[in-house]
């Protein structure tokens, strides 16, 4: 029976191989269920799953609350485009301007994903620059907003960028640091992008002060500031927003994007403008989707941030976060965490294998044999961006195995 489901999924591997465009390059897996913190796989096994779809289903997989409401709304009515509107998409436009309780006023557009959340961030910057004559908008290295083109110019990784050069001009890569930030937020600069923690470099955080910083130097300089929230908003480190760490309802960004984990695992993208200069740089006409907002995406979106409420499961990714880390760094084979809340980076002791491999991706492999999913963002960090209903006992069942893991990938 084992040969059989191997053979299965392996069967389904190699379809996937034959009918995908393979930009992902080949999954090494076919995932057929969950529940909770937990997926199985066609071969009938089972694996924690610490990624959560990449910091996306904060609620795990099949929670009941979510499943009803999405499939309570499919029911009703899924889809209507944008020349109406319902509920749904009004409750959560309220819900969302409640939660980022900003001193202005403030609006929301609704989309599909991450990127289209940043695109359309990146079209706000550049109307600014176009009305102001401002020529530069600032993104920071190692930074990662998306793939579609204009995404794309905002993205640092050149391996992305390079097969589809020319991009658009006018975008500028600065150093992570405060000093950078002085020396180039200048007169010229129509906007700046930056993530609070940087997920895809590694979960990097942002050096004390610097959001603060960078809001001082935009008003100073009539510049946007644009908060990616992408991979840490919505509850992931433990706030709706992790920009609030240090900044306050006076002093927050122009607009802040969203996506990941407000759907819960549908498929949603927000963004948030702040104040009268930036509400009022698109008008009707310059920017669209077919479906961003429709019902079953709104719905969705609904029906997980009454969970993280109910379930108090903000508060869960700060004490379960904080707990791991305490126990993952009390590792010989760790040299260091990052992150807030369950966006974590773990730094590990060694960053080779024994014969000059990159240690991280073999770790990831390796943990995946031992029943655990999670990915390795660089070639010594491995990330870890569980589900917020993901339990101590089980987040303490990896940091258990994880010496093991490392062990085994080192000499293999």
């Amino acid at each position: 029976m084992a040969e059989q489901t191997e053979k299965k999924q392996q069967d389904l591997l190699k379809d996937y191989r034959r009918d995908l465009l393979g930009v992902f390059g080949d999954p090494s897996l076919v995932l057929v269920s969950g529940s909770g913190a937990t997926v199985t796989d066609a071969n009938g096994k089972e694996y924690l799953d610490l990624l959560a779809g990449i910091a996306v289903n904060s609620l795990g997989h099949g929670h009941p609350a979510w499943s009803r409401a999405v499939s309570e709304q499919a029911g009703k009515l899924a889809h209507i485009s944008n020349f109406f509107t319902s509920p749904s998409q009004l409750v959560l436009a309220h819900k969302l301007l409640d939660l980022f309780d900003s001193a202005d006023e403030a609006k929301v557009f609704f989309c599909n994903s991450g990127t289209e959340a940043n695109e359309a961030a990146y079209k706000l910057a550049r109307r600014h620059g176009n009305l102001t004559g401002k020529k530069t908008i600032l993104a920071l290295e190692q930074g990662f907003h998306g793939r579609t083109i204009g995404a794309l110019s905002l993205t640092h990784k050149p391996a992305y960028r390079q097969p589809f050069e020319p991009l658009p001009s006018g975008v500028v890569h600065i150093p992570a640091t405060l000093e950078a930030l002085e020396t180039h937020l200048t007169d010229d600069v129509a906007a700046i992008i930056v993530e609070p923690i940087q997920g895809e470099a590694g979960v990097l955080p942002l050096p004390q002060g610097y959001l603060t910083r960078a809001r001082e130097l935009t008003r100073q300089h009539n510049a946007l500031l644009i908060v990616d929230e992408v991979q840490t908003g919505m509850g992931r480190t433990g706030r709706y927003f992790e920009h609030t760490r240090e900044l306050d309802g006076q002093n927050l960004p122009d607009a802040v994007t969203l996506a990941k984990g407000l759907g819960g695992g549908f498929p949603i993208g927000a963004m948030i403008t702040n104040g009268a200069l930036a509400n009022g740089l698109l008008e009707a006409g310059m920017h669209g989707t077919t479906f961003g907002g429709n019902p079953l995406a709104t719905a969705a979106a609904l029906a997980t941030l009454t969970v993280l409420d109910e379930e108090n499961l903000l508060e869960a990714a700060v004490s379960r976060g904080e707990s791991v880390r305490a126990q993952l760094e009390a590792l010989d084979c760790v040299a260091a965490t990052r992150g807030a809340g369950l966006l974590i980076g773990v730094q590990l002791a060694a960053e080779t294998t024994e014969d000059g491999a990159a240690l991280a991706p073999a770790v990831v492999a390796a943990a995946r044999e031992a029943g655990f999913i999670i990915n390795a963002p660089n070639a010594s960090t491995i990330r870890l961006a569980p589900p917020l209903v993901v339990t101590e006992e089980q987040l303490a069942s990896f940091v258990q195995a994880l010496p093991k893991i490392v062990e085994t990938s080192r000499v293999s």
